[in-house]
This record gives structure tokens, sequence and C-alpha cells, in this order.
């Protein structure tokens, strides 16, 4: 999905210092740099991307295509595409994807549970066969 079409804009921000309470739908794609309590769920017409930042934290579920993680969830994730865990990503509960990059530093206290793969996947690149 995301290897052969540009990935959705970030649209929408949830900034530093910003605490909501309940649950968040949203399209395209969300920037969270403060504080959710409840479900965030991309609607799923369109490709969506989410992106937790280093001092964000979300407390409940989340569902959506690309998901990025630098800082702290507690409570599952969905992701039906790719599941991007930086450095800093600290998960509290149980993880699904299709594809899943985890960088070195980052914890997950749940399981790990890969979606079952179609004929497509995504191409992926290793930095250290720098091709």
């Amino acid at each position: 999905m995301f290897g052969k079409k540009a990935q959705p804009p970030i649209k929408s921000l949830i900034a530093h210092g910003s605490r909501v309470e309940g649950n968040l739908k949203f399209t395209e794609g969300l920037r969270v740099d403060g504080e959710v309590v409840g479900e965030v769920r991309a609607l799923t017409d369109e490709p969506s991307m989410l992106v937790i930042s280093e001092a964000a934290v979300v407390q409940g579920e989340i569902h959506a295509d690309h998901v990025i993680v630098n800082g702290t969830v507690r409570g599952p994730i969905h992701a039906r595409e790719l599941l991007e865990l930086q450095p800093k990503a600290h998960i509290e509960g149980d993880v699904s994807y299709r594809t899943l990059e985890m960088h070195q530093g980052a914890v997950i206290s749940g399981q790990l549970k890969p979606l079952a793969i179609g004929e497509e996947k995504p191409l992926l690149k290793l930095a250290a066969n720098n091709q």
C-alpha cells in the first residue's frame, strides 16, 4: 500500500500540553504530541497514518493503516499495514500488524500478532545492505 503510493498527509495535530478524553476518529494523517485517553481510530475509506511522538501518551485502543510510535501507548495497537516502533516507543498492550519495523530501544509489553500476509508485500530496504 505505502510502497507504491505517497503516504497520507498529516492534517491534524493534538499539540503538546493538550489532553483529549473520549474516542477520536480521523482521516488521512494525525500526529499526537499531547495526551489522548480513549480509542484512536482512522476511518478505513482512505489510507491513514498515525504518529505518536516522543512526548505523547495514548491510553486506549489504536486502529490505523500506518502507525509510527515513539512515545507511550497503553492499549492494543492494530496497524493494518505497517507498525513502526522508534527507539523511545513504550507499548503496554498487544500489537497486530502486517509489517513491523522495530528500532533498538523500543519496548513492547504484550503479544505480537502478525496479520495474514496477502500476495502483495511491501518492499523494505535494509540500511546495512546499502542498496
